[in-house]
């Protein structure tokens, strides 16, 4: 095996997947990593029955399951309804400042950070458009909320899904951890949000040309059938089948052809994490991973302070060099090492919360820069002067707050 050559080919990917675009091979994302995929198989580092085996395919049924509810959930006009229904009580900038962040928490919990952010951004530009406000605090505050509220849950974020079917900690106990860290640290960055922003939001506001539009008859069957997948999650029943079987009522009840629906699944999306597995479990197999942790476990030892902040500025430094969904895979494998199974609690978080750091930190961030493109140009250094402080404060209170409940 040429481990050189695995690396090179691993660190070509990632370039590929963490950028925009590369303008030598303007291939995109799911390209780039479908290219590193096929050139591990290629060169033997994994054989094609390995490459099988390396997808979690837990974690790729949930993320479709998932897709396909929020097709149906946005054809009965939830995220219209919904979303302007809750911000339009909003009597202050300020006010709608903090509806966005607690609205995009609540929704990313259990719809997916990338989804909420999908079509929560135009209703936000939209409103700000009407109401003449500026648009960088209420699209920074709805990208940094939507991560957070990921964070409290097993279907939050792909990188949570993955955790959730390799280390099989039930959704209701994961939330009982994760879920107060969530809710003080989405309150901590609405606090931050308020401050930062305090002389670039106006006094009041009047938001002008609102419609009301009837309610579509779907509505109250699809809701209920989210809302029977979600107390099915609670209920301990296996997440990407509960997931489908709601989509299933869905399918039949509207007793018509669903390829439309199929249509607008992002199937680039179940692509590239198909491919991710795939090149990280070539990686891992040339025994570097196993090597580094076993240099850096001792340092580790979730029982102490000083492990637990070592282990989270390890995530969060990583995530930064490698992005959050390429670290959790790569941390996967050696998690026994730490002998606790809060440290599985404390991966899915800080993974998570680091992606707040940076533009390109999540896929979240990504989707609402270029949904709102078009109204404003949301920059690099923006979200990183406010990014910065964010992340830092919040994975310390979060942090902090899941070592108090675990009792480490």
């Amino acid at each position: 095996m040429n481990t050189t050559l695995i690396v090179l080919i691993f660190c070509a990917t990632y370039i590929l997947i963490a950028a925009r675009r590369v303008s030598l091979l303007p291939i995109g994302r799911p390209g780039g990593a479908l290219l590193g995929a096929t050139l591990m198989i290629a060169i033997g580092a994994l054989t094609p029955e390995e490459s099988y085996s390396a997808i979690n395919h837990d974690t790729i049924l949930l993320l479709f399951a998932t897709m396909l509810l929020t097709v149906y959930l946005e054809d009965s006009g939830f995220f219209e309804k919904i979303a302007r229904n809750v911000l339009f009580i909003s009597k202050t900038p300020q006010d709608l400042l903090i509806v966005i962040s607690v609205l995009a928490a609540f929704m990313s919990a259990f719809l997916v950070n990338d989804t909420a952010c999908l079509f929560l951004t135009p209703v936000v530009v939209v409103l700000c458009q009407r109401g003449k406000l500026p648009l960088g605090p209420y699209l920074i505050a709805l990208a940094t909320s939507a991560n957070i509220g990921s964070a409290a849950t097993l279907v939050g974020n792909p990188q949570n899904m993955i955790i959730g079917s390799v280390s099989k900690i039930p959704f209701i106990e994961f939330i009982a951890y994760a879920g107060p860290a969530a809710l003080c640290s989405l309150l901590v960055n609405i606090a931050l949000l308020l401050w930062y922003y305090r002389k670039s939001l106006p006094k009041d506001f009047v938001i002008t040309n609102t419609e009301i539009k009837e309610e579509n008859p779907r509505f109250k069957r699809v809701l209920a059938t989210v809302c029977l997948v979600i107390l099915c999650f609670f209920m301990g029943f296996h997440l990407g089948y509960t997931a489908l079987a709601g989509c299933l009522i869905l399918i039949i009840s509207e007793r018509k052809d669903p390829r439309d629906s199929f249509a607008r699944i992002d199937w680039s999306l179940l692509i590239f994490f198909c491919c991710l597995f795939i090149v990280t479990k070539a990686l891992a197999k040339t025994g570097i991973l196993e090597q580094s942790w076993a240099m850096l476990s001792p340092h580790m030892e979730l029982s102490e302070t000083k492990g637990v902040v070592f282990f989270s500025a390890f995530l969060a430094i990583g995530c930064q060099l490698v992005s959050n969904v390429p670290m959790v895979l790569l941390t996967i494998p050696y998690m026994e090492m730490l002998g606790s199974q809060a440290g599985w609690i404390l991966l899915a978080f800080v993974t998570t919360i680091a992606g707040n750091f940076t533009l390109i930190g999540s896929v979240a961030n990504i989707i609402v820069a270029e949904r709102a493109r078009d109204a404003y140009c949301l920059g690099f250094w923006e979200y990183l002067r406010f990014g910065f402080f964010s992340t830092i404060t919040t994975l310390v209170v979060g942090v902090s707050v899941i070592l108090l409940l675990t009792k480490f």
